[in-house]
């Protein structure tokens, strides 16, 4: 059974964990926004000299390839090793991973590394299992049902729970799965939301240790946020303040009646 998303909300309004997260420099500004006014505290460390340090003392860690470079990598590297040595739950976002030979070779290092959730859309999804995709730089091209089989292989050969986000999400543990509908056609159209998304399942994971449950309920509170947001809005410039509004002014009750999750076959 899945752990009732509005539950989750209501403990992280009452907790505001502390969610790590290693970013990109498109991303840093809008993801902080969105786990705030979802009720949780960003905090954008990645030096390797503290990410390491760091992890031990955040609820959870968040892992982004957006801008990749030398330093950043370093970071990644300390603040993964610092989370695993702390047992603090871990997400990988490997953007654009099909995209060059070094995002390819550093995502499947980080993914050798077992991260506890791996969040991406459908074209990165199934790069990550070796499949062809037509992703254009961080443009997905696939649909996500293209992606659920090698969601599960995913999941089954690394043990992360991985969640494939688009205008259905699918997210699987590997034995379970689910869908999860909501959001917008204006969410495409404003950058890094993707991005935000992946800090908002760290900041769920850290509150609830079944992985599976923390993203479905991550996914969930994002969809429903969205679909508010989209009542009101007249195109993606008058979306973005909205959706910061509709993630700040959810209640765990409303959740809980338009939350739009279905158990999939995780065949």
């Amino acid at each position: 059974m899945i752990r009732r998303p509005d539950s989750l909300l209501r403990e992280l309004r009452a907790t505001t964990p502390l969610v790590q997260c290693i970013t990109n420099y498109v991303a840093m500004n809008i993801a902080a926004n969105v786990l705030l006014a979802a009720g949780a505290s960003p905090a954008m460390v990645s030096d390797a000299e503290e990410a390491g340090e760091f992890a031990a003392i955040a609820g959870a860690l968040t892992v982004n390839i957006g801008t990749l470079s030398a330093p950043f990598v370093e970071g990644m590297r300390a603040a993964i090793a610092g989370a695993r040595q702390a047992g603090r739950p871990w997400v990988l976002d490997p953007v654009a991973c099909q995209a060059t030979a070094l995002r390819r070779r550093v995502s499947a290092e980080l993914t050798r590394l077992r991260p506890t959730i791996i969040r991406a859309n459908a074209s990165e999804i199934l790069s990550l299992a070796g499949q062809d995709s037509q992703g254009q730089g961080v443009d997905g091209r696939d649909g996500v049902a293209m992606a659920e089989d090698a969601a599960l292989r995913l999941s089954r050969d690394t043990g992360a729970v991985v969640a494939v986000t688009g205008p259905e999400d699918y997210v699987t543990d590997g034995t379970r799965a689910a869908r999860i509908c909501g959001g917008s056609d204006y969410m495409p159209l404003n950058t890094a939301l993707g991005c935000s998304l992946t800090g908002l399942c760290g900041a769920f994971a850290a509150l609830e240790a079944d992985p599976f449950d923390a993203t479905v309920a991550a996914l969930a509170f994002y969809g429903v946020a969205g679909a508010q947001a989209h009542q009101d809005a007249t195109g993606p410039g008058s979306f973005a303040p909205r959706f910061l509004d509709a993630l700040h002014g959810l209640t765990p009750d409303a959740l809980a009646a338009e939350a739009r999750i279905a158990e999939a076959s995780a065949r």
